[in-house]
């Protein structure tokens, strides 16, 4: 599929950075591409932080995705699906913006647009840029979605919830799992983003703009690395949700490898795998949606840049 406006004859090198194609463009589809994903996405999300609570309540006890799906359905009402969303559509245009114009920015520094090559050092080192940057500013957004999340949750807005973690936990609440959120999202960006560019490298070696092959290469990128930094995601979850457990243990967590020891000690190796299937389930479409909507609003800007 070539791209639409496109002069026949002419070469439209889609995936370089034009010099008079701004950052700003980047960054305002980036912010398209976040708020469409996580907002699209963002029930089965709320399943994954059902299921990776150590200690749930009598009511948050699910067996299974089917299961936490049609009792919170049930019990709770159709709402609940999406209660804490609005964090996330505060965040994450922020966020993604930061994170695609970031990863524009270091990919054109790291000699990633330099020819029609294959490029996978500058790929994962603007991704692993990207994520540092945006994560930053999204982490407390994520902390405040999480305590939203949980089963039992008295928080109804996200300014309220905001205000609760401040009052009874300081400051530190909303970046004690940043650390462990590196940790997990800089692999999985670093990942993503060369499995993204060596999957569309293969699927449209042309670089025209094809939403399939975007569609398509960044569900399985997001899937493989979803899959291989699950561990993390589950050790992050716990700490950024220990403020509601009733374990004390839990409650007690200080950082990224004792909240590990403590699921290794309570749980297994198997504690670790919490929340896997959704986790993929969700991160599978969620990254098609991203980078599809990415690449949509960037062709948009692009075509529009060079009338």
């Amino acid at each position: 599929m070539t791209a639409p406006d496109q002069i026949p004859g002419q070469e439209y090198d889609y995936e370089a950075l034009p010099s008079n194609h701004g950052l700003g463009r980047n960054m305002m589809a980036g912010a398209f591409a976040g708020i469409a994903e996580h907002a699209v996405m963002y029930p089965v999300d709320l399943l994954k932080t059902r299921m990776q609570i150590l200690h749930p309540t009598t009511g948050g006890l699910y067996t299974g995705l089917t299961n936490a799906f049609s009792t919170i359905y049930r019990i709770e009402g159709w709402r609940t699906l999406w209660k804490g969303v609005s964090s996330v559509i505060v965040g994450a245009g922020p966020a993604h913006a930061v994170y695609f114009g970031t990863y524009e920015l270091v990919k054109e520094l790291a000699g990633g647009n330099v020819d029609q090559g294959h490029h996978p050092l500058a790929a994962a080192t603007s991704g692993a840029a990207a994520t540092i940057a945006s994560d930053a500013l999204m982490n407390p957004f994520d902390v405040i979605k999480q305590r939203m999340q949980v089963h039992g949750s008295t928080h109804k807005t996200l300014m309220q919830c905001a205000r609760s973690v401040y009052r009874n936990e300081g400051v530190h609440a909303f970046y004690v799992s940043y650390p462990t959120t590196l940790c997990m999202t800089v692999p999985f960006t670093a990942t993503q983003f060369v499995a993204y560019e060596s999957i569309s490298k293969v699927m449209n070696p042309k670089e025209e703009y094809d939403p399939f092959t975007h569609c398509i290469a960044g569900g399985l990128a997001g899937a493989f690395a979803a899959g291989i930094t699950t561990p993390l995601d589950v050790v992050k979850t716990l700490l950024q949700t220990r403020g509601l457990a009733e374990n004390a243990e839990v409650r007690s967590a200080r950082g990224l490898f004792n909240a590990a020891a403590i699921i290794k000690r309570q749980f297994g190796w198997s504690g670790f795998l919490r929340g896997m299937r959704p986790r993929i389930i969700s991160t599978m479409p969620s990254t098609a949606i991203c980078w599809t909507s990415y690449e949509m609003a960037k062709a948009y800007f692009k075509r529009q840049a060079d009338r």
